[in-house]
């Protein structure tokens, strides 16, 4: 039976095989003008970070036919791609269909499994099969191990079989990476460690010297300026060891990290060479690391945590969830049975959140309202949020997008027109007003370009070794102003660089962050041209930049005190300018900034001069309420 259906599809696949080729140029085109053409790239990003993906789409969006042909197309399998149905005949003629868009004969890398007939053969990469096959299947193979990759589709029918299948394909995962790691033994601190840097370096050197003979070391640290400090000392410690030990090689791994360094931690150590990765939670998920024996974990994490009382948006070091600290410890045992030293009691890893905290529940929710409201949602404490954020959370964005006058009465508010205009940005609320503002202020040009540095990560690359000569091969950039001028300085020079990779490199910058900047630049300035916004330049007179973002960012301004330090005008917060900006050797009286990083203190990041008339200019009702109406210079 399977070799009669197997002669006639392969018959009628040859029809489809003998397409024009303008007839395979159409059919490619159809596929690009897809809906889920337009997000392939970051869908596959995103299926690529997680074990389950869970994927909604309206009918005829692409979901079924393409997903499959991305998945293979980016040699992201290794084994077969299984695509249930709950019908024959949508098995049938869905396998027919990605042939067809592929260029394949039925039966060849693609196929289909229904009751009575089975076309596929060895090449089989795409085999799409009815919900009961499937079930078939796991009574020979309870693991699946023929299959890279299971797609439920239609899941939403909810039919007898798909639902035992998500329980069967469920234990399935579970068992293969049960059995796809070696044992591990977990180790825990006895007492409570006060500084998890250094008990992380002090525990690599006692491992290093307990266990010299191989395996490679991953130590999750939270940030950039902690991992560089890390790696510095771990150096250092490293070059006065005993000569009979191996020779130690340590590598740094963060986002904002050059891709040609992030690439230098999946290369082998040498013979003899055992190589340390300090990284952030990066390398939880979304990187594997061959090699790898012994995990250090810190236990904590970097995250962002918005406070709605006192408007705080720090991003802070917090505990790991139980969650994370799991992902991190099966990093050793990949290949080898593995080691996990936990920087903290058994005890405290039992008080530990079970997940990380949905960000929905932690995050200034302004965005997300104002794009509620813009669906017509005007009751926002009353949506249905799969993990419902706190009312305080509601409450804090709406009085924010009040403030920035895009909203007018509250608790069932509406949109005004400036927040209507607002919505056709992809971005926060603060950075969209300063946006629609620099049309009307002449400066259209450089709050793109501005707005574009900030949405991307720093562009600012310091190596461990070379922090100073970085800093003074910048310093021509740096501006009295602040911040925001100095990264319209960096990008301007890198327009007008002959060579970007040279430029990049002799003045200590990220390259490709650049060059995503220019991208989201693009992509700004288009939206800009559609809303009929005047683009214009101010040239070298930026005054008009910095009242531009004095009216977006006055609720995050400081004014420095008698003793030297600043406090917010918000909430009377102590804060300090951090040490990298260009205005770290200056005191300003006051000062806008548009991130808070909390470390040993809590410093402004991206910081700007701004007249103290600008900021009750832009919110005059606000700094009256707050009784900050009067602010000396």
């Amino acid at each position: 039976m399977a070799t009669t259906a197997w002669s006639q599809d392969k018959h009628l696949s040859s029809v489809n095989l003998a397409m024009s080729a303008q007839q395979r140029k159409d059919l490619q085109a159809f596929r690009n003008r897809l809906p889920i053409f337009s997000v392939k790239g970051h869908l596959l990003t995103e299926i690529q970070k997680v074990k389950t993906a869970i994927i909604i789409g309206e009918t005829g969006s692409g979901k079924t036919t393409q997903i499959p042909q991305y998945l293979y197309e980016r040699g992201l399998i290794s084994k077969q791609i299984a695509v249930t149905q709950p019908r024959r005949v949508a098995a049938i003629s869905l396998a027919q269909r990605v042939a067809t868009e592929l260029g394949v004969n039925v039966g060849g890398k693609v196929g289909y499994c229904v009751r009575f007939e089975d076309v596929t053969s060895p090449e089989t990469k795409i085999k799409f099969m009815t919900d009961g096959m499937m079930l078939r299947e796991t009574l020979l193979d309870p693991l699946l191990k023929r299959y890279s990759v299971i797609i439920l589709d239609e899941a939403h029918e909810r039919t007898v079989q798909t639902d035992i299948l998500f329980g069967v394909v469920k234990a399935a995962q579970r068992k293969r990476t049960e059995q796809g790691h070696h044992p591990l033994k977990v180790f825990y601190t006895a007492q409570t460690q006060s500084d998890y840097m250094f008990a992380s370096i002090v525990t690599l050197f006692q491992l290093h010297k307990e266990n010299p003979d191989r395996g490679d070391v991953l130590i999750f640290l939270t940030g950039q300026d902690e991992i560089d400090a890390a790696v510095k000392m771990i150096r250092s410690v490293a070059r006065d060891l005993d000569h009979s030990l191996p020779r130690i090689t340590v590598y740094p791994l963060y986002a904002a990290l050059p891709s040609h360094q992030q690439l230098k931690v999946f290369e082998p150590a040498p013979q003899g060479v055992r190589k340390v990765v300090v990284s952030t939670n990066i390398a939880e998920t979304s990187v594997t690391i061959s090699g790898i024996k012994y995990v250090i974990d810190s236990g904590r994490v970097k995250a962002k945590v918005y406070n709605p009382n006192s408007g705080l948006d720090l991003l802070r070091v917090v505990q790991a969830s139980k969650d994370q600290c799991i992902q991190r410890m099966g990093r050793a045992g990949r290949e080898e049975p593995g080691t996990c030293y936990r920087l903290f009691t058994e005890r405290e890893f039992e008080r530990f959140r079970d997940n990380t905290m949905p960000e929905i529940q932690r995050s200034n929710l302004a965005s997300v309202v104002l794009q509620l409201l813009g669906l017509g949602i005007t009751r926002v404490f009353d949506f249905d949020f799969i993990d419902p954020p706190s009312e305080e959370l509601l409450s804090s964005a709406l009085i924010e997008l009040q403030q920035l006058g895009a909203v007018e009465g509250i608790p069932d508010a509406d949109l005004t027109p400036l927040g209507k205009q607002m919505l056709a940005y992809p971005l926060v609320p603060r950075l969209a007003k300063v946006l629609l503002l620099a049309s009307t202020h002449g400066c259209l040009e450089e709050i793109l370009t501005i707005v574009s540095m900030l949405s991307v990560d720093s562009v600012m690359v310091n190596p461990t070794n070379k922090k100073d000569e970085a800093q003074a091969a910048r310093d021509k950039f740096m501006s009295s102003e602040g911040d925001h001028i100095t990264l319209l300085n960096i990008f301007r020079a890198h327009k007008a660089a002959k060579s970007s990779k040279q430029f990049c490199q002799c003045n200590f910058l990220n390259g490709r962050n650049l060059s995503t900047a220019t991208s989201v630049r693009k992509q700004l300035r288009d939206i800009c041209t559609r809303q009929g916004l005047e683009v214009t330049s101010c040239g070298r007179t930026t005054t008009s930049v910095r009242k531009c973002l004095a009216a977006g960012f006055f609720m995050s301004a400081a004014q420095l005190q008698k003793e030297g330090e600043y406090l917010t005008l918000a909430s009377n917060e102590p804060v300090s300018i951090h040490p990298s900006s260009a205005l770290a050797r200056s005191k300003p009286a006051v000062v806008i900034y548009t991130e808070l990083v909390k470390t040993t203190k809590c410093y402004m990041r991206d910081v700007s001069v701004v007249d103290p008339s600008w900021l009750t200019e832009a919110a005059t009702d606000y700094f009256r309420r707050k009784r900050l109406g009067h602010v000396n210079t």
